[in-house]
């Protein structure tokens, strides 16, 4: 049997969606696997995460969920039951965010943004974290996206604004640690924060800055007119 046909049942727990979600929380999750769970099962000869991932290539996060309930409803593995879901988690979703945005932090300033890099500025190894905004500048979503010596290869645009994309954000701030307690950027710091620019003019999700942070300083590319 192919990795594509095999049940979820047969798959490790570790592996499976639900367990997974339950272990390390729902951000541990990649979208084919989100997707999977609100679709719940796949159909003969292709399991859940199979379809989710066929759905994806095809309708991209950002437009599956777009279409209509009429056209929705035909595509093949999901039918009017698990096109109904899809449809009303995502109208549930906006009304809480709608709701919630009033409460949601403003990150306007890098002072602002330092508050939530506490957790990486006494890391003894570099991690890159991104912070997606809504319109208002308020945050909506983190991510650590990668944990390690900085590069282009490991900070890639794809990681970065996929979720981004997935959230729907209007902006993001990215952040990294220096161990050394060394704020001043490196030429890979320089060449990714130039890439990610690049792609955020391209996907219409502009990148507002780039801080670096040690235990005690901080640098941002913005202040610096560097951005």
């Amino acid at each position: 049997m192919s990795r594509l046909a095999k049940r979820i049942r047969d798959m490790h727990r570790i592996e499976r969606p639900r367990e997974k979600l339950a272990q390390r929380g729902s951000a541990a999750l990649g979208d084919e696997e989100l997707l999977a769970i609100l679709l719940r099962c796949g159909y003969r000869g292709k399991n859940v995460l199979a379809l989710a991932r066929d759905l994806l290539k095809r309708h991209p996060a950002e437009r599956l969920l777009q279409i209509p309930f009429s056209q929705l409803r035909r595509l093949k593995g999901v039918g009017p039951t698990r096109a109904a879901a899809l449809l009303a988690s995502l109208e549930f979703s906006r009304r809480v965010l709608e709701k919630s945005a009033p409460f949601l932090p403003s990150l306007e300033k890098p002072e602002q943004v330092l508050v939530h890099l506490d957790g990486i500025r006494e890391r003894q190894k570099e991690h890159f974290v991104a912070l997606y905004l809504n319109a208002r500048n308020q945050l909506i979503r983190k991510e650590v996206v990668s944990v390690g010596t900085l590069s282009e290869s490991l900070v890639h645009p794809r990681e970065v604004f996929a979720p981004a994309i997935a959230s729907s954000a209007a902006a993001m701030v990215v952040a990294h640690n220096h161990p050394s307690g060394d704020v001043t950027p490196s030429q890979e710091d320089v060449k990714v924060t130039r890439r990610l620019v690049e792609a955020g003019r391209l996907l219409g999700i502009p990148l507002l800055d780039h801080l670096i942070v040690a235990q005690e300083r901080y640098f941002s590319f913005r202040q610096q007119h560097q951005l």
